[in-house]
């Protein structure tokens, strides 16, 4: 949870802190907290979406919180506001702002710990059926239910949400298909058009009517599937989804105990942006703003994983990866916008067991990290895995088919391993090759087709009975256990 605290008042300020400190505490949660005793500082370096809660002074001077509460709406629509005042005079007023609370000073554990608890509920729930936005306005919070239809025009696709806001970015529809379509309330009824189906006010022949009074065209082609698809959608919904209050289901949900995942970077947007990917997965996200921060968290808790900046503000991400390495076995993975191939090279020197690029896919960015981390507990715990007459020894990174030795290379075992990890699913050679030695610069797609090409040749000849790896043409490969 981000939160931000205004108050003039410093030993207020530094008690409000205190608080919010214990409550992380208490409740073992992951809480970026920012402090700012002048509302003009505060506002000026807001851009909308860097904050879930804002606790606010309702008092200060320069036009009082309820104007500055004001001038952030009109930043951040989903923004929790919290008044906290020694008078009660303001507290209809708040109501104007359409803030949370109305807290009257001094501010204690009894009255604040609930509302903070309430909060964490509502973005989780938000969280869970929503995804984050790098958008030209700065890092937004886009909620499927409050999502009418998303457009693309040109190379610019814009998200139109039931109150009128659209969020736009520079993308292709393709990069959100996944997400919207896997949920039954979104339909594509054209190249250029998804649409929710809880907004259809009524379908013609060409398009699509909504409540708020949008037209949205339907291609001939997908015509009838669009009307199978509202049909079904409306008999859902008023069977299963009017039960259960909403389908909480979330892609790639993980069934085990949540992972804890440390993000260090100084970046308020990329810490942000990162931390709803991994939290969508069902991690616990811890967060650090610096190589100080970083060490401490990690002295006072272990973590599964750590996602380490290189270029921090102070010590840099190579050197605290060398002294985290002295404090805990985890995988270190850097996550930088540093492309060249000596400062990834670098960061291997330096302890990382992957080096992702900030321009990496949500999807491929995940499937790197869960992978990393499954392969450490697996060294941890399991440390042999059988697939048919298939054996990995992780341990001693070999593989055995029907108990003789595969002849293979480093390189072989890594992608063997990668693949079998995430049997079924379908990665490209470019995503082979990054998820096995990272983004650097050359042909990646040839260099993946030629390990692959050997890797293949050496399972096939071993066993000629199974195809442990498939080509699926135009996509990429997947790994086929004969279990």
């Amino acid at each position: 949870m981000r939160i931000a605290i205004c108050d003039e008042d410093e030993q207020e300020l530094a008690r409000l802190s205190g608080e919010i400190a214990k409550y992380q505490s208490s409740r073992g949660v992951s809480i970026d907290c920012h402090s700012y005793c002048n509302i003009t500082d505060f506002l000026c370096e807001l851009e909308g979406g860097e904050y879930d809660l804002v606790l606010l002074d309702a008092l200060m001077s320069g036009g009082g919180g309820a104007q500055a509460a004001r001038e952030l709406r009109e930043l951040d629509k989903n923004v929790e506001i919290i008044f906290i005042s020694a008078s009660s005079e303001f507290a209809v007023e708040s109501y104007s702002v359409r803030a949370y609370y109305y807290l009257l000073k001094p501010v204690d554990e009894n009255s604040l710990f609930p509302l903070l608890d309430s909060v964490e509920s509502k973005l989780f729930v938000q969280g869970e059926q929503g995804f984050v936005l790098k958008s030209r306005k700065g890092v937004v919070r886009v909620v499927f239910s409050r999502l009418e239809y998303v457009e693309v025009i040109d190379k610019t696709v814009s998200f139109h949400l039931e109150d009128g806001v659209i969020h736009e970015i520079t993308a292709a529809l393709a990069d959100f298909e996944k997400k919207h379509l896997d949920r039954p309330e979104f339909i594509k009824t054209h190249r250029a058009y998804l649409v929710n189906l809880s907004y259809v006010q009524a379908i013609d022949v060409n398009c699509i009517a909504t409540k708020n009074g949008h037209n949205i065209p339907v291609s001939r082609q997908r015509r009838s599937q669009v009307q199978e698809a509202y049909m079904h959608f409306l008999h859902q919904t008023g069977t299963k989804m009017l039960r259960s209050g909403g389908d909480p289901a979330v892609s790639g949900e993980r069934l085990d105990s949540a992972w804890r995942i440390l993000l260090v970077d100084d970046d308020l947007d990329e810490r942000t942006y990162w931390a709803e990917i991994l939290r969508a997965h069902g991690c616990i996200v811890d967060m650090a703003q610096n190589g100080g921060e970083a060490l401490k968290m990690a002295s006072d808790g272990p973590c599964d994983c750590i996602l380490l900046d290189v270029m921090l503000s102070g010590e840099d991400g190579f050197s605290i990866c060398k002294r985290l390495r002295g404090l805990m076995d985890v995988p270190i993975i850097f996550l930088s916008c540093l492309t060249e191939s000596d400062r990834q090279l670098e960061g291997f020197a330096a302890g990382g067991i992957d080096y992702i690029t900030k321009d990496t896919p949500p999807e491929l960015f995940w499937a790197k990290v869960e992978t990393r981390i499954r392969l450490s507990r697996a060294r941890q715990s399991r440390t042999q895995f059988r697939y048919g007459p298939l054996l990995l020894d992780l341990a001693e990174r070999r593989g055995l088919m029907d108990g003789k030795e595969l002849s293979l290379t480093s390189a072989e075992f890594d992608i063997l391993w990668c693949l079998s990890e995430h049997a079924g699913q379908i990665f490209s050679p470019e995503e082979v090759f990054e998820m096995v030695f990272g983004s650097q610069p050359g042909d990646d797609r040839q260099m993946a087709q030629i390990h692959m090409s050997r890797l293949r040749r050496k399972l096939d000849k071993a066993w000629e009975a199974h195809h442990f790896i498939e080509t699926v043409w135009g996509q990429g490969y997947r790994f086929v256990s004969p279990d």
